[in-house]
C-alpha cells in the first residue's frame, strides 16, 4: 500500500483522514455486489469485539492518510465498485467524508458496518451493509436497531451465524421485524462453528425469506489478508 501519510500539520484534523490498514483489489465476497472486482478500504479501529471476527488486524496500527491521497490511491486500480470496511469503519469521524469524497469520485460504493453505530449520517449514495450482531458473537447488547427504520431497499442486513440458536434468533428477529420488507437480509455461516450447507438446509427447512451468503474470496485464496 504505498501512498504518502503527509505531514504532521494533519494532526486533529479528522475530517481530512483516515487512519487506514490497508487498501486493495479483489473480488467482493459477500453481499449483494459479490463477484464483482472491487477495491477495498479497510480503516483501522474497532469498538466491538465479536467472537468471529476474522479481520482482528485491523483493531490497532495502521496510518494517517490524507483522504485526497487515498482517493488516489483507489483511482490507481481503475475500478467502479469500491467497499469501505474494518473494523467498524464508521469509528473515525473522516468516513463520512471518506464515503462522500469516493461517491463524488464516481465510484459505486458500499459500506461494510457493525451495526452499532449510527448511519443516518452515511451519503445517501452509499449502499449500506448494516450487521444485526447474534447472541454468539458476543456483542448483541451492541446492536443499533434503530439503524434498521433507515434502510433502503437496495441496501442490505447481515446476520452472521455460530450455531443453531442463533439461527432461531435471528429467525424471529427477520419475523418479528419484518425485515424482509424493508431489503435483502443476508445469513452467514461462521467459519468454523456452521457449514455453509448446513445452515442452507436450516434455511430451506424454515421457508425464511433470507439470503445465503458465503465468503467467496475465502474460496478463491482462504483466509489471507489482502484479498
Amino acid at each position: 500500500m504505498a501512498i504518502s501519510s503527509g505531514s504532521s500539520s494533519f494532526a486533529g484534523k479528522a475530517a481530512t483522514r483516515v487512519r487506514l490498514t490497508e487498501i486493495f483489489l479483489s473480488i467482493q465476497g459477500e453481499a449483494d455486489s459479490v463477484g464483482w472486482p472491487t477495491v477495498f478500504v479497510r480503516l483501522t479501529g474497532c469498538p466491538l469485539r465479536c467472537s468471529y471476527c476474522d479481520t482482528a488486524y485491523a483493531f490497532h496500527g495502521g496510518e494517517w492518510f490524507r483522504i485526497e491521497a487515498v482517493l488516489e490511491k483507489v483511482a490507481s486500480f481503475d475500478t467502479r465498485h469500491v467497499c469501505v470496511t474494518g473494523g467498524e469503519p464508521l469509528a473515525q469521524k473522516g468516513c463520512l467524508v471518506l464515503l462522500q469524497r469516493l461517491c463524488d469520485a464516481g465510484h459505486q460504493v458500499s459500506l461494510e458496518t457493525s451495526g452499532a453505530m449510527d448511519v443516518s449520517t452515511v451519503d445517501p449514495r452509499v449502499v449500506r451493509v448494516v450487521d444485526i450482531k447474534t447472541p454468539g458473537s458476543g456483542e448483541v447488547a451492541r446492536n443499533r436497531y434503530e439503524n434498521l427504520a433507515l434502510l433502503r431497499p437496495e441496501e442490505q442486513i447481515k446476520f452472521v451465524i455460530c450455531n443453531r440458536a442463533d439461527f432461531e434468533w435471528a429467525c424471529e428477529q427477520v419475523r418479528t421485524r419484518h425485515l424482509q420488507e424493508r431489503c435483502m437480509v443476508l445469513f452467514s455461516p461462521s467459519s468454523g462453528q456452521v457449514e455453509a450447507g448446513e445452515l442452507a438446509q436450516w434455511i430451506l427447512d424454515a421457508r425464511l425469506p433470507v439470503r445465503l451468503q458465503v465468503q467467496l474470496h475465502k474460496y478463491l485464496w482462504g483466509d489471507t489478508p489482502g484479498r
